[in-house]
């Protein structure tokens, strides 16, 4: 005589062996579907608390900036006062204010070059490369001669 593991645990739950395959194929897809639920539930939580933190750095980093901001303001200030003692105030506020904006002209030529070899905002190479890829598939080279 054989003997058979028994259907139901200690606990009363069934162990399945007596159920029907189709029974247990929708049992796992319900059970995989509340688990990819569950998962998705704790990946937005902590995607919430992180957006938090994030949102904070970011308002830190931008009062960090007015504070340098007002700092540089008051070293543009020292350095007016500084001159003052040379040469008369409103002199040495334009000799100031001439060096800050010699500073932001060459700045900004500097940022137009920049900005001038970045455009237009298209991977040249990879569409090239792209375009040699497709012509390759059908069978052209790029030089006009068939393979």
């Amino acid at each position: 005589m054989t003997t058979h593991p028994p259907a139901v645990h200690q606990d009363g739950q069934r162990t399945g062996q007596d159920e029907p395959v189709g029974a247990l194929v929708s049992q796992l897809t319900a059970d995989v579907s509340r688990l990819v639920r569950a998962e998705l539930q704790l990946a937005k939580a902590e995607l919430k608390d992180k957006g938090k933190e994030a949102g904070l750095g970011v308002g830190l980093f931008g009062g960090a900036g007015a504070f340098a901001f007002y700092g540089l303001g008051a070293l543009v200030t020292t350095a007016i006062l500084g001159l003052a003692y040379v040469v008369p105030a409103w002199l040495a506020a334009l000799i100031v204010a001439v060096l800050l904006f010699a500073v932001a002209g060459v700045a900004a030529l500097l940022g137009k070059k920049h900005v001038a070899h970045a455009t237009p905002p298209v991977p040249q190479a990879a569409v090239d490369g792209v375009h040699q890829d497709i012509e390759a598939l059908k069978g052209h080279h790029p030089g006009g001669k068939r393979g």
